[in-house]
């Protein structure tokens, strides 16, 4: 029973409550007036990650939310440290990633009169935030704290904010008005928030005969579907249907990438002819060329699968399934197991693909046997690649930024496992790869962890390397 006469100040409370919604990790730099609430977060069993600067705290949390499918916390300063966060979080929903940024704000009754660091905050954030809280007194931090947690999981994932007055940090309540606080919180919950949409079983029906009616169809998938944790049912619908695959860059290593229906070595025939194109958790923009000619067939029928609705009103498909990844491909294998198809290893468009990419990859081979020196990108693609593949299971995470390096590493480098392919993602941001490294180290310790980085962009974050994770 809570002891009536202890009092808890605003830190103590925010690092109760985000406790006590399961966050145990923190990434960010500390000063005033956030240090309290770090030192109250390691208190309650949180592990603060400290860095050098918020923008690479941010893009760890960020790729942190991705890997471990639970929001990512950044927490910094106020005033310029929110701004430098903004890179983070900007980040985090440009590649519907789960992240919470927490940032301390100016005591408000200063609000407009010059006070140190003062911002508005919440107007800072707002083109990146996908829902903000403003405690603006300390019984309102329970709630607060919940909302955005619940709010960066929520349809799409991605990034919200939580901003916090320094005079709020300093508020006492007694510690079981705390704890009442929370309890109520907590039954508050929108529940609605984070249950995933129900699948339409009509549009499970008329994509099967999509398929089904298909001669040259293709399935796409992205790191959408890996955030679902989709690849064991992406795995049985590929293999019992025979249809080939395409996985966007993040998305390699659902399948591995030496599977016998990859089509990634032949990705402009892949796209360039298949007539119908089921897209899983990944978008139709510049990645995928907007789905349209001349890279795709100007015939290509989309079944475009999202967890989001408003996604598939903008791209406006032949067939649009709202859900989550894995349970959408879950009940379209069912549906498929109960009237079975499969294209066979000789049927032509099967054999198109895998003639093309054996063609492709035999001609990569050729440039990669080849030791030049001073290097090329080629020949020390080839050594990691090798060492990387030696390594075996579980498969070490790869991240990989600079352009030429990225681009030459997404053709060369081999992935075997889900979600161990962090780069440049939908914005094409380049400084990530010392916070990814970071990131994917405290969410997988028990993997190796390597970053294949251009030099340019190694330069963003190199003092990161000194962090402590």
């Amino acid at each position: 029973m809570a002891d009536a006469s202890q009092t808890v100040d605003g830190n103590t409370l925010v690092a109760m409550c985000l406790a006590r919604i399961g966050i145990d990790k923190m990434f960010g730099v500390v000063g005033i007036p956030v240090t309290s609430l770090a030192n109250r977060a390691v208190s309650n069993g949180i592990r603060f990650i400290a860095f050098h600067n918020e923008q690479s705290a941010g893009y760890a949390a960020s790729a942190y939310g991705y890997l471990t499918g639970r929001p990512g916390v950044l927490l910094t300063v106020s005033g310029p440290g929110c701004v430098h966060g903004l890179a983070g979080l900007s980040n985090a929903a440009a590649n519907a990633w789960p992240m919470v940024m927490i940032s301390g704000s100016s005591e408000q009754k200063f609000t407009g009169r010059g006070d140190f660091q003062e911002l508005d905050q919440i107007a800072a954030v707002k083109p990146f935030s996908k829902f903000s809280a403003k405690a603006t007194d300390i019984t309102e931090i329970p709630s607060s704290v919940f909302s955005v947690v619940d709010w960066a999981v929520a349809g799409r994932p991605g990034g919200t904010y939580l901003d916090l007055p320094s005079d709020i940090l300093h508020q006492t309540v007694d510690l079981s008005e705390a704890e009442r606080l929370i309890a109520h919180a907590l039954s508050s919950r929108n529940k609605d928030l984070i249950e995933k949409p129900r699948v339409n079983n009509s549009e499970i029906k008329k994509a099967v005969e999509m398929l089904r009616g298909a001669e040259r169809p293709l399935i796409v998938f992205g790191k959408g579907a890996a955030y679902a944790k989709a690849e064991n049912e992406l795995t049985k619908l590929v293999e019992s249907t025979g249809i080939p695959f395409l996985p966007t860059p993040m998305g390699k290593g659902l399948l591995p990438d030496t599977h016998e229906l990859a089509a990634t070595a032949a990705r402009s025939l892949a796209i360039g002819k298949c007539d119908v194109a089921l897209v899983v958790g990944a978008r139709l923009n510049w990645l995928l060329h907007f789905g349209e000619p001349p890279k795709w067939s100007k015939d290509v029928k989309f079944i475009l699968v999202d967890i989001s609705k408003e996604e598939i009103e903008l791209r406006q498909p032949c067939l649009g399934i709202v859900g989550d990844a894995k349970d959408v491909v879950g009940i379209l294998h069912k549906e498929i197991k109960d009237d079975p198809f499969c294209f066979g290893k000789t049927h032509p468009w099967i054999e198109a693909i895998k003639n093309k990419s054996k063609d492709n990859v035999a001609r990569m081979e050729v440039q990669l046997s080849k030791d030049v020196v001073p290097f090329n990108f080629t020949t020390p693609m080839r050594i990691i690649r090798d060492a990387i593949l030696g390594v075996g299971a579980p498969a070490p995470i790869l991240v990989s930024e600079g352009a030429n390096t990225m681009d030459v590493g997404r053709s060369v480098l081999v992935q075997t496992e889900a979600r161990t392919r962090l780069d440049a993602g939908t914005w094409g941001t380049m400084g990530v790869g010392l916070g990814y490294c970071i990131a994917a180290a405290v969410a997988a310790p028990d993997r190796l962890v390597v970053a294949v980085e251009g030099d340019s962009g190694f330069g963003f974050s190199a003092m990161e390397v000194e962090v402590d994770y």
